[in-house]
C-alpha cells in the first residue's frame, strides 16, 4: 500500500499515559496523508439500544475529528476526550494533514484492541504503557504485552516513565 494513506491506530483512554503515547505516535510515525485512528475502549456497556448492542461487537462508526468536541455525540458513545488530547489531535490535523478519527469498542482491553486491528483495519497501533508494578502486572496482566503478542500487526509500546 505504499506510505500514502496508512491507518496509524494509538489506543487512548485519555490519561497522562495515552497523551504522551499519541504525542510519539505523531512526532515519529504519522505523515502527511495519514488516517490516525484513536481506538478507545471502554468497558462493558450494558445498554439497551439496539444501535448500541450492533456496536458492541462491531465497535462504533468511525467519529471524525470535528464531532469529538460535541458533548451529546460523545456522551452516546460514553467517552469524554480531554482537552490536552483534543489540543494534540487539532495541531496533528492542521500541521501533519492527516483525517483523524475514533472508534470505540465496547469489552476487554485487551481482546478489543487485538479486534480493532483486524476491523478497521490498522497498517500499526501504538499503545501507551502504564508501568504497572510487578505484582500488579501478575495479577491484572499487561494490555500492551497481550497486544503485542497477539495483534496481526506491528505495535508500539511507548513506555511512560513517572517521576514517583
Amino acid at each position: 500500500m505504499g506510505d500514502e494513506g496508512r491507518k496509524i491506530g494509538v489506543a487512548v483512554d485519555f490519561s497522562i499515559c495515552s497523551r504522551i503515547a499519541l504525542q510519539w505516535a505523531i512526532n515519529n510515525l504519522v505523515k502527511k496523508g495519514d488516517h490516525l485512528i484513536l481506538v478507545n475502549i471502554r468497558p462493558d456497556a450494558h445498554n439497551e439500544e439496539t444501535e448500541m448492542q450492533l456496536w458492541e461487537v462491531t465497535g462504533s462508526p468511525l467519529i471524525p475529528l470535528s464531532e469529538f468536541r460535541d458533548a451529546h455525540v460523545m456522551k452516546k458513545y460514553g467517552t469524554k476526550p480531554d482537552p490536552e488530547t483534543l489540543e494534540i489531535l487539532d495541531l496533528a490535523a492542521v500541521q501533519k494533514e492527516v483525517v483523524v478519527l475514533m472508534k470505540v469498542f465496547w469489552g476487554d482491553a485487551r481482546e478489543k484492541l487485538c479486534e480493532a486491528v483486524d476491523n478497521i483495519p490498522l497498517d500499526t497501533l501504538v499503545v501507551g504503557n502504564r508501568g504497572l508494578g510487578k505484582l500488579k502486572r501478575a495479577i491484572l496482566g499487561s494490555v500492551s504485552n497481550y497486544v503485542v503478542n497477539h495483534s496481526s500487526c506491528p505495535v508500539t509500546v511507548v513506555k511512560y516513565a513517572d517521576n514517583a
